[in-house]
């Protein structure tokens, strides 16, 4: 068996009893108008609901300027940790890199209002190998703090490679 199939084989083996499992819960971050304010900047985004707080305390089901989704779905890598220096080597055992390979899935059931608080749980669903790669399926979770619907829900898929 050559080097690559081996180190595959035993991060499937490491990976696999994990599906299923929540194998992370991020830090709170609080959504502030300047994070927004930002955003709407970098994209493009202006509408006055995200960032018009008196507009929105005034015309807005929510009585308040809400985060862009894209914004939320785009913390992710900060929200799961899974850009901080220890995070490869921990749960990546043997792999060289990781790519982002896209989403499946991508949900908004409830708005981020500003100055809300949001983290991310990680259950892994799925792990596969694919022509000298593994794909992993995450289900990420981006829960409000209080509240009684997530604002993200997301399958992301990434792919390692010995």
């Amino acid at each position: 068996m050559s080097d690559k199939l081996e180190t595959i084989a035993n991060f499937l083996a490491f990976l696999q009893p994990q599906i299923g499992t929540e194998i992370h819960v991020g830090p709170w971050l609080e959504i502030d108008q300047e994070r927004i304010d930002r955003f709407a900047e970098v994209t493009g985004d202006l509408q006055w609901i995200h960032i018009d707080p008196v507009r929105a305390a005034k015309e807005s089901p929510y009585g308040a300027t809400i985060a862009h989704g894209y914004l939320t779905l785009s913390l992710l890598p900060f929200l799961t940790e899974s850009n901080h220096p220890d995070f490869f080597q921990k749960n990546y055992p043997g792999m060289k890199y990781r790519v982002n390979y896209g989403l499946n899935r991508v949900r908004f059931p409830a708005p981020v209002k500003v100055g809300a608080k949001i983290r991310a749980r990680t259950t892994i669903q799925s792990v596969e190998e694919l022509s000298g790669a593994v794909q992993i399926c995450y289900l990420i979770t981006v829960e409000i703090e209080d509240g009684a619907k997530p604002a993200c829900s997301a399958e992301f898929l990434a792919r390692l490679y010995p």
